[in-house]
């Protein structure tokens, strides 16, 4: 479900749940919370799935028992949020849900155009995990922030790439190699200078 391999200095994370178009039950926000435990010398940590849909947000099944309020959605945000290295989501299709917080908390977004991006917590009554409104309107504004999360709209990859939403939209076919393009310099740096460069632009 939770694939995890590390080369070079570069920690690759794919969710693959192909068939519930990569949708995440507990057991799986654990494993990703758990695979952000990286060895010192990681540089970067690339987040992305398989198939045509990144993630689809909580199991439904898991959600009516509880899974889209748990508190697991907002352990692996901080702690994607809190990683001293580079972090990249290589969203290779429609983001959905509780899938936002991992992404907001990575430093990168690159998407396929053929990607959609929705929070619908409005329309099935769920609050946003806490963390999501506030990296939501840093990246695109309040305003923004509330045709996605309060009048449900569904965003465009191009209107995603004009609200800063994303970083870049690349073709399917070369999304991991763009993303690993972005690494390079991170991977033949040190990793306390990784960590201090972006420490500065955090704090900017």
């Amino acid at each position: 479900m939770i694939h995890c391999q590390h080369t070079q200095g570069i920690c690759l994370l794919t969710i693959d749940r192909q068939d519930k178009a990569n949708s995440l039950t507990a057991d799986m926000l654990r494993a990703l919370t758990a695979a952000l435990k990286v060895p010192h010398d990681t540089r970067a940590v690339i987040l992305t799935g398989k198939g045509r849909v990144f993630s689809a947000g909580a199991d439904l099944d898991e959600a009516r028992a509880g899974l889209a309020t748990s508190p697991e959605w907002e352990r692996l945000s901080a702690r994607m949020a809190a990683m001293p290295c580079l972090t990249i989501a290589a969203l290779n299709g429609t983001l959905a849900g509780g899938a936002f917080g991992m992404a907001l908390a990575c430093d990168i977004r690159l998407a396929v155009p053929e990607a959609r991006f929705f929070y619908p917590v409005m329309k099935l009554g769920f609050l946003p995990q806490p963390s999501d409104p506030a990296r939501l309107v840093h990246l695109v504004g309040p305003a923004r922030a509330k045709v996605i999360l309060m009048a449900g709209q569904k965003i465009t990859a191009p209107e995603a790439l004009s609200w800063g939403l994303i970083d870049r939209i690349v073709d399917p076919a070369d999304l991991m190699q763009a993303a690993m393009d972005l690494t390079a310099d991170c991977v033949t740096a040190a990793p306390e200078h990784v960590a201090a460069i972006k420490a500065m632009c955090d704090q900017a």
